[in-house]
């Protein structure tokens, strides 16, 4: 499988709080069956701004320590209408230096240019991916917020906890109906400790066989990322 959503690399964000910790979370992604991880830390203007240049040393540094996972470049970058220039920079990245760029939209409050950020993505040809659709709460008020998105031509990524209801029922209900709709084409952990996802993901899985087809899940974990490291079409 391939995880398509972490926080590994460390001190970079609210994930990995040290070298250490991230080699432990490889090992745990390994245990569970993964073998490649897209490193997606989060960048927030403002905030979080760890440029590519530093990102990728400190990926050739786990490359050293640990070379039975790859581990590929990219980040969850929150909404903003620059991510375009974001990435011309070299302040923001791609997934693997592919069209295809995964960013985050605000929790709680619906945001008034995230059709905007699709369509200046698309524009500037990139195939926006937006993160964890199930856990917005305007989205499980009115799913129909995802379909619109998608329409205008944006991909989602699902996390793995909230199938099994680690974000809430809410979340857990929402996916449910995201996967059964066909409208997630990729599932990620979006890890940022130890023994948070990577050790659930069994009862994930089993869990995930109940709502959609093993050859789904295939095309889910495995497929569909793998077509985006290779910057293929989906």
């Amino acid at each position: 499988m391939i995880d398509f959503h972490s926080h590994i690399l460390p001190n970079v964000d609210d994930g990995s709080t040290s070298m250490e910790e991230t080699l432990k979370l490889i090992q745990e992604a390994k245990n569970a069956g993964f073998t490649k991880i897209i490193s997606t830390s989060h960048y927030i203007e403002d905030y979080y701004e760890c440029d590519e240049e530093t990102r990728k040393e400190l990926l050739e540094q786990i490359r050293a320590s640990y070379l039975d996972i790859e581990i590929c470049l990219g980040n969850e970058i929150y909404l903003t209408s620059e991510i375009p220039q974001l990435i011309k920079e070299k302040k923001a990245s791609t997934i693997n230096n592919s069209r295809y760029v995964l960013f985050e939209l605000p929790m709680n409050a619906k945001p008034f240019n995230a059709k905007e950020t699709v369509y200046r993505l698309i524009e500037n040809g990139y195939t926006p991916v937006i993160a964890h659709p199930e856990r917005y709460s305007y989205v499980q008020e009115t799913p129909e917020y995802v379909e619109e998105l998608a329409n205008m031509g944006a991909l989602f990524q699902a996390n793995f906890g909230s199938v099994i209801g680690l974000y809430g029922k809410k979340a857990e209900k929402n996916v449910q109906k995201l996967l059964k709709q066909d409208l997630i084409p990729f599932l990620g952990s979006d890890v940022h400790r130890t023994d948070q996802i990577y050790t659930k993901v069994p009862k994930i899985l089993k869990k995930l066989n109940k709502i959609i087809s093993e050859e789904k899940i295939q095309e889910l974990t495995e497929i569909n990322p793998q077509k985006v490291l290779n910057n293929e079409e989906i």
